[in-house]
């Protein structure tokens, strides 16, 4: 059975202390619509996960603008229809007629498409050429979400990160860097 507890700390506020199973080593981590939670490993007590807690205050408290910003933007995001909250039939056409047309545009052929709600990316591209976008591409900014669906036609080409990779992507999509950064920024949408 998972025990969880919480936490008040000042100027960040409730914390959420909770058992895992999984966990070897006392974790925190900051998920938006979440907060702040301390991954605590069977035989570590709640107040020693506190204490760890407190010892990270300074950490937790510069990260905090950056969920509260991606919580807003969110937010901001779901009252504007052509970004709100998309049913996975709706959201794959979507990618998928992107995909399509950028493929097409770019002359980058690509095997199959499969769309899926990932956790910790945006999209891949294996050595078949076969692509994976990430459902919540949909809720980005256009010129993010075109970024992020040429990058992987991109790695239909050139499997990895070389230079060669990023010269032929700026050829491309102007500004590739930029757009990869300003993609980074939007990252814990991931984690919804």
């Amino acid at each position: 059975m998972i025990k969880k507890k919480k936490v008040q700390i000042s100027g960040i506020g409730e914390v959420l202390l909770e058992q895992s199973s999984r966990a070897k080593h006392m974790n925190l981590s900051i998920r938006p619509f979440r907060g702040v939670r301390v991954a605590v490993p069977k035989g570590i007590s709640f107040e020693l996960a506190e204490a760890f807690a407190r010892s990270k205050s300074q950490w937790i408290k510069t990260h905090l603008p950056k969920l509260k910003a991606v919580e807003q933007e969110a937010a901001r995001c779901q009252s504007e229809p052509a970004t709100g909250i998309i049913d996975r039939k709706t959201g794959r056409q979507i990618l998928v007629q992107r995909l399509n047309e950028l493929s097409k545009e770019h002359q980058l052929p690509y095997n199959r498409v499969f769309v899926k709600n990932q956790k910790t990316r945006w999209g891949s591209c294996s050595e078949k050429k076969n692509i994976n976008l990430n459902i919540n591409l949909v809720r980005l900014p256009e010129d993010l979400m075109d970024y992020a669906i040429v990058h992987e036609l991109v790695h239909t080409k050139i499997l990895n990160h070389s230079s060669q990779f990023w010269d032929l992507l700026e050829t491309l999509m102007k500004n590739a860097k930029a757009l990869d950064r300003e993609l980074g920024k939007y990252s814990l949408f991931l984690l919804r």
